[in-house]
């Protein structure tokens, strides 16, 4: 049996933070589905009211990232007198910083969505991804730090765009039956030498039919093709295998991995080459 409960979610940012830290917590229970309630840029007294007022009315647990006591304490009495548990999820790393580097934590809201050089760095990588998606603008393929290689539908452009969030700029080249990978990727520089890390994408064979026919459903195209023949994708699959090992690229398989699981494979590789910084 489901249980379905109220998730209040209280920031005084974007809430980005605290809806991550939420339901990254509640995939570790089965049969559990959260009403969420996202209460963000909570940063006066009257705006906590109206977060008091939606607790009230929809009882459950609270989550909060609130750095202002003040604002802190009047959410936390009005869950006290409503008998709802609230917690404050970012306060055992703070203090666990705290104590680590003897310093105390600025109480500043959304400190981490400053306008600073990683925020222009990402929106950079982002453009990168939109304009190098699918093999586009090759002739600057050198400036990525990161190309993703792979057939038709194995998570090139969504795996981009998780890495640009990241400040990473990363391109996706689209592996054709029957057509030769572009110049500019065959003179690329070896990723020890400086160059972009190309990873090879590859995936299931019968995951991969599935998929191209759910895409083909949505386009209201029914029709059987190459595109989705078992025997020809397996091939396909193959083909791409083989050309990944001939070139020495690391491969990732997608079918069961998520999107952030790729990614975090992804950097890690990347990680591999920057020098640890003291």
């Amino acid at each position: 049996m489901t249980r379905r409960f109220h998730l209040h979610l209280v920031s005084d940012a974007t809430g980005e933070t605290i809806v991550s830290v939420a339901r990254a917590c509640v995939a570790q229970f089965e049969r559990c589905d959260p009403v969420e309630h996202v209460w963000a840029m909570i940063r006066n007294d009257r705006q906590v009211q109206k977060v008091v007022a939606g607790i009230e009315a929809n009882p459950g647990v609270v989550l909060f990232t609130l750095v202002d006591e003040k604002i802190r304490a009047s959410l936390i009495e009005a869950c006290s007198r409503l008998g709802v548990p609230c917690i404050a999820v970012l306060d055992p790393v703070l203090n666990a910083f705290g104590e680590f580097l003897d310093a105390k934590a600025g109480h500043r809201p959304g400190r981490q969505h400053r306008l600073d050089a990683d925020y222009f760095a990402r929106i950079a990588a982002m453009d990168f991804a939109m304009v190098h998606d699918d093999g586009q603008a090759m002739d600057d393929l050198a400036a990525a730090d990161v190309v993703l290689v792979g057939v038709s539908r194995s998570s090139k452009t969504p795996t981009c765009i998780y890495l640009a969030n990241r400040g990473i700029k990363a391109a996706n080249v689209p592996l054709v039956p029957g057509i030769d990978l572009p110049p500019a990727l065959e003179l690329l520089r070896p990723f020890a030498e400086g160059g972009p890390l190309v990873v090879g994408l590859t995936n299931d064979p019968q995951a991969l039919v599935a998929v191209r026919r759910n895409r083909l459903r949505l386009l209201n195209e029914t029709r059987e093709s190459d595109y989705t023949d078992p025997e020809l994708v397996r091939a396909e699959v193959q083909s791409a295998r083989r050309l990944f090992t001939d070139r020495g690229w690391p491969v990732l398989e997608t079918s069961r991995r998520s999107i952030e699981e790729t990614a975090a494979s992804i950097l890690g590789m990347l990680q591999e080459r920057v020098p640890t910084k003291e």
